[in-house]
C-alpha cells in the first residue's frame, strides 16, 4: 500500500497491522528496561490485537471483541473521555458518566476496527526511549504507523499514566504537529453537547458506530 499518513487521518485510514517492531536502544540499566517495558506494555498490547484483527478473516463483531479487549487494558477511557468532553464533565449525573463512558467505549474500538482491517499492509515501530510529558506523572511512547513502502512512517505517540499500579493510554498525539485526539474531540463534541446535551452526543457516536460497521 502507497501511502503517506496525515496527522488527522491516521486513526482513520483503512489500513491494518502486518507487523510491529521495537527500535533497539543503545544502551539500558535493568531497572531502567523493566520500567521502560511496564509503560509500553499498553501500546504493544493495542498493536498486537490489531495485528490479530488484521490477520484474521473474523467479521466486525468478533473483532470487535478482540479489539475491545485491548483497549480495556490499553486505555484509560474514563480520562480520555474527562477530557474530550472538556470541564462540563464535572456537572454531568454519575448515569449520564457511566451511559455516555460505555458508548464512548465501543466508539473508541468501533473505530479501531474499522481503521484496521483484514488484509491490510501497516508496519508499527515502537520506540523504548520514552519521554516525560508536559502533564505530571505521565510519559510518552513513541510509535511510528508505516507501510513496507514508507518507513518508519508517521509518528503517532501515545500519553500514558500511571493509574493504580498500571500505565495506561490518556491521550495520543498524531503526526508532527502532535495533534492531540482529547482536544480534537472536544472540538467534535462541544457543539453537540451544547445542543443537545449528553443524550444527543451518545447518538452521534451510535450513528458512528454504525458507519464504521459497515465499513
Amino acid at each position: 500500500m502507497m501511502k503517506t499518513f496525515s496527522a488527522r487521518s491516521v486513526l482513520i485510514l483503512s489500513l491494518s497491522l502486518s507487523s510491529f517492531s521495537i527500535i533497539p536502544p543503545v544502551t539500558h540499566a535493568v531497572a531502567q528496561t523493566t520500567n521502560v517495558h511496564a509503560i509500553i506494555t499498553p501500546v504493544q498490547c493495542l498493536y498486537t490485537a490489531l495485528k490479530q484483527v488484521q490477520d484474521s478473516h473474523a467479521d466486525f463483531t468478533q473483532r470487535s471483541k478482540i479489539v475491545g479487549t485491548a483497549v480495556d487494558q490499553a486505555y484509560d477511557l474514563e480520562t480520555l473521555l474527562k477530557a474530550s468532553v472538556g470541564l462540563r464533565y464535572n456537572a454531568l449525573s454519575a448515569d449520564e458518566k457511566q451511559k455516555l463512558l460505555h458508548t464512548f467505549r465501543d466508539f473508541t474500538v468501533a473505530h479501531y476496527v474499522s481503521s484496521f482491517k483484514p488484509g491490510s499492509d501497516a508496519r508499527f515501530t515502537i520506540s523504548p526511549n520514552v519521554t516525560d510529558s508536559p502533564i505530571a506523572g505521565s510519559k510518552i511512547v513513541q510509535t511510528y504507523i508505516g507501510s513496507a513502502d514508507n518507513m518508519p512512517g508517521t509518528e503517532v505517540d501515545y500519553i500514558v499514566t500511571n493509574k493504580n499500579g498500571a500505565w495506561k493510554v490518556t491521550d495520543v498525539l498524531l503526526g508532527d504537529s502532535h495533534i492531540s485526539q482529547a482536544a480534537a474531540q472536544h472540538s467534535d463534541f462541544r457543539s453537540t453537547l451544547t445542543s443537545g446535551g449528553v443524550p444527543k452526543l451518545i447518538t452521534l457516536l451510535e450513528r458512528k458506530i454504525e458507519n464504521y460497521s459497515k465499513d
